[in-house]
Formats: C-alpha cells, structure tokens, sequence
C-alpha cells in the first residue's frame, strides 16, 4: 500500500511546476520527453528499413498533415470555416513550380516563396470576405476555391492549363534529391517546424488573442483585442502554411495540375480537422492520419473480397461504393460519439491510464 501511495504521490507531484517557463514547456515531463525522444528517432530512423511505397506515403501523409495543421490555426483556433485550403495549396504549388523554372530559384526558398504568395492571397481574400462569419464565411472561400480552379485551368501561360506544369527534382548545390526518401527528409523538416511554430503561436499573446476572438469576439474587441486585424493575421498563417504545402505536394509529385487542387481536396482538410479535434496540434496530426489510412484499409478491404468472386472486377465494381459509405459513417460516429475528436478520445484514455488502478476514479 505504500509502494500504491508512493508511487502516485511522485506521479502527482511532478505536474507542479515551479516556474511560467516549467508550465508553458512543451514536454512538461521526463515521462513525455523520453516518449517525444522514441517518436522523434522513429521518425527519422524507421523510413530507412522501409519500402519505396511506404516512405512515399508517408512523405505525402506529412504534406497532408502541414496542411491541416494550417487549417486548424485558422478553424480550430480561431473559429473561422474556410473551404478554400486546397486552393491556397494550389498558390503554393504553381507559385514554387514557376519559381524553379523561370528564376531557377532553389527549391527551398521557392516553397517558401510559394507559402508567402499563398499568405498574400489570404489577406487578399480575407480583407472583404472577414467582415462576415459563419456559414457566409464559408460560402466566400468555396467562391474563391471556385475562382481559383477557373484561374488554374485558364491561365495556361503560368499554370500550363489542364495538363498543368511539370516541376523538376529539388537540388541542393551539386546534390539532386531523386529518391523518396530523400524527399521524405525534406517533408519531415517542413513538418516538423509547423509544427514547432504552431505550438509556439498559441503559447504566445498572439495565439491566446486568436482564442479569445474564437470564444467571444465581442468580448475580445471589448478588452482592447483588434479583431479584424488578428482575424487577417490567422488568415494569412494559415494560407502561408498551405502555401508551403502546395509547394511540397508539387514538387513530391514533380507536377502541379489543377485536379490535385479542387473542391474535394478541400473538403477533406476540413473533415480531418473537425475529426482529429480542433484547436489541438495533435489533433491535426491524429485526423490526418486517420482520413489517409482508413481508405487505403477499405481500398485492401475491397481487393480482398474481390477473389472470393468469378469476376473479381464485378466485385470490386459492386463492394467499391460501400467503402464511400463506411468512411462516410465512420466519419458521423465521430462527430456524434466525440464533438472533441480523436484528441478528445486519446486525453480521456490518457487520463484513465493516469489513475488507473484507483476505483473511485
């Protein structure tokens, strides 16, 4: 029993902190760092016992997850729908694509160069389109997601039209990035400071405006927050980051087209935000994995039922709209088991684990 006592004294006492600087620490303890230490060498060392395949999906899994991480700064935290991030992923990718072929820029600073165009572009559109909210909000995105797809497909002198433009391999000097995994090293360097800066945001005074505009905006202008001006900054941090992801995609795929960039890409986003958990990093992360994963489950689902038939095109032709209707059904479970998300279901097991054994818990 004292051993029990011990043990959970020492488990409770090591969330006090001493200090602002202790409590606004990303991992607050030893526990949680020795688990981002594993994460982050399996991040770096697993790809390379892994197949071509595997690290390809995984390299186009993180562009995803840097774009939804984009998503939710302006949606989960600053409580602003937008239907438009596939378009400002499109910025990104023709604005990176004309940037290495006419300025021979590096691949680098063109996909920055692309997030910064994309940042451009959200204020733009947020300028006029911030001064409504709610469903209309979401209406002008969808308009500028329209008038974006008309523009990639019209403007065939920088977009190349409906074949699009092809983009070559990134280099660095003398070295040319041609393999996957490669290129996953590069996506795992993007990733990796999204996220870092994401996190940082909304430990600063400018991300706990954004949260307070997202709770109560009136009560936020009331207490001195420019509302209006912290709206276009989310804006503009979100259309950066799906900038940066657009140029990532492009180059993953060595060519940007505008069927890569349209209305269902967008709607996707959306749904992994509100499905990992918004507001929460590890929710962005926890919704993109599960939107990308499950279809390619159903996708092996299907293919093994096929060979239980005579004709297994017939099968798959017949099985194939029921993995749309799973996916669709898994997707209202969550939202009506738990509105918080797949972060939600990992903080209540998380805090079971916390107390478990104790009954009375």
């Amino acid at each position: 029993m004292a051993t029990l006592t011990q043990r959970y004294s020492y488990t409770f006492s090591s969330f006090i902190k001493e200090s602002y600087r202790q409590d606004e620490a990303i991992c607050r303890t030893t526990f949680t760092k020795v688990w981002f230490a594993i994460f982050m060498i399996l991040l770096v060392f697993l790809p390379l016992f892994l197949g071509n395949f595997s690290v390809r999906f995984l390299g186009g899994l993180g562009i995803i997850i840097l774009s939804v991480v984009g998503l939710n700064i302006l949606t989960g935290y600053t409580g602003l729908i937008s239907l438009g991030q596939a378009a400002f992923m499109g910025v990104g990718a023709y604005t990176c694509a004309n940037l290495v072929h006419h300025l021979n820029m590096p691949f680098y600073i063109a996909i920055l160069g692309g997030g910064a165009l994309a940042a451009l572009a959200g204020v733009i559109i947020g300028i006029p389109a911030l001064r409504i909210k709610g469903l209309y909000l979401a209406i002008a995105t969808l308009a500028f997601q329209f008038i974006a797809s008309y523009i990639f497909v019209k403007w065939e002198a920088l977009t190349g039209g409906s074949a699009g433009i092809s983009i070559p391999s990134p280099q660095l000097g003398p070295w040319i990035f041609k393999s996957d995994l490669e290129f996953y090293y590069i996506v795992l360097v993007f990733v990796l400071a999204g996220c870092v800066a994401e996190k940082n945001l909304f430990r600063s005074k400018y991300g706990r405006a954004l949260m307070s505009i997202r709770d109560n905006d009136v009560s936020a202008e009331v207490v001195g927050i420019p509302v209006f001006r912290y709206k276009i900054l989310s804006f503009a941090i979100s259309s950066f980051y799906a900038g940066t992801a657009g140029g990532l995609f492009g180059i993953w795929l060595r060519h940007a087209d505008p069927d890569s960039y349209g209305l269902g890409r967008s709607i996707d986003i959306l749904a992994m935000v509100i499905i990992g958990g918004m507001g929460n990093l590890l929710g962005s992360v926890l919704g993109a994995v599960f939107l990308v994963f499950v279809p390619e489950v159903l996708d092996r689902a299907v293919t093994f039922f096929s060979w239980f038939g005579t004709n297994p095109h017939e099968i798959v032709v017949l099985v194939a709209p029921i993995k749309l209707m799973a996916l669709g059904f898994l997707v209202m479970l969550f939202i009506h088991l738990e509105p918080a998300g797949l972060a939600g279901i990992w903080r209540s097991v998380r805090d079971y684990l916390k107390i478990w054994p104790l009954p009375y818990q």
